[in-house]
């Protein structure tokens, strides 16, 4: 089954990393990824930009309404995600710990995925 382990925490401290702080960071999720990935079960893994660059589509009214921003102000902002494909919840919840391990802080919110289509992203 497909999980997705989404990625929560302080932007404010996140975007205040050193180039060194956060190349250290990505190179112990490398070590994470890379097991995941020889072993099958590695999907997309996105870092998304910061909140400042978000728009929000609200569908509560027709026409629907666009927003400059995220869609709530919280102490902790959806900053990335994988997809990791794990036997059930157990293997998911090992994942992510073994991801904590390399980036602690934040959260991780795991959750399984009906409906999953790669699809292609063109070059």
């Amino acid at each position: 089954m497909y999980y997705a382990i989404l990625c929560y925490h302080s932007e404010q401290v996140v975007c205040s990393w050193s180039q060194e702080e956060d190349d250290a960071v990505l190179g112990r999720l490398a070590v994470v990824h890379e097991q995941l990935a020889r072993d099958g079960r590695l999907g997309p893994v996105v870092r998304l930009l910061p909140t400042t660059s978000a728009t929000t589509l609200r569908k509560d009214s027709d026409p629907p309404l666009v927003l400059d921003g995220p869609f709530a102000e919280t102490k902790e902002q959806l900053l990335g995600f994988y997809v990791v494909d794990c036997d059930d919840l157990d293997g998911a919840l090992t994942v992510a710990r073994d991801l904590a391990r390399a980036n602690p802080g934040g959260a991780y919110e795991i959750r399984p995925i009906s409906i999953f289509r790669p699809g292609a992203v063109a070059p």
